[in-house]
């Protein structure tokens, strides 16, 4: 499986922004689709953002116009920027990455995760 490490968490004030960072590595396999997902305490782990090798994106409706998605294919690397925090976002934010080991085989990964809490 491609290994994922997540980064840039933390502590913000309501209002305020966070960049996410997300970078993929492993051999042998072709990296499709990479997304960002959440889990709130007692909740559900919901879609955030997903975004294709080609640059296309999908937003959950809770926060379009406030977070992007963006990928460098060349790093590995995707990223969330998020802006106009809420309380409603303070969750463990999670790195998804799905794709081929070839022969039909695909995989589906998930890093460990960082935190982002929002809060005065």
């Amino acid at each position: 499986q491609v290994q994922l490490v997540e980064s840039g968490g933390g502590l913000v004030q309501p209002g305020g922004s966070l960049r996410l960072s997300c970078v993929a590595s492993g051999r042998f396999v072709v990296i499709n689709d990479m997304g960002w997902y959440r889990q709130a305490p007692g909740k559900q782990r919901d879609l955030v953002a997903t975004i294709t090798s080609g640059g296309t994106t999908n937003y959950a409706d809770s926060i379009k116009g406030r977070f992007t998605i963006s990928r460098d294919n060349a790093k590995n690397t995707i990223y969330l920027q998020m802006n106009s925090l809420k309380p409603e976002d303070t969750a463990v934010y999670y790195c998804n990455a799905y794709g081929n080991r070839g022969w039909g085989f695909t995989f589906n990964s998930w890093g460990q995760g960082t935190q982002v809490t929002v809060s005065l």
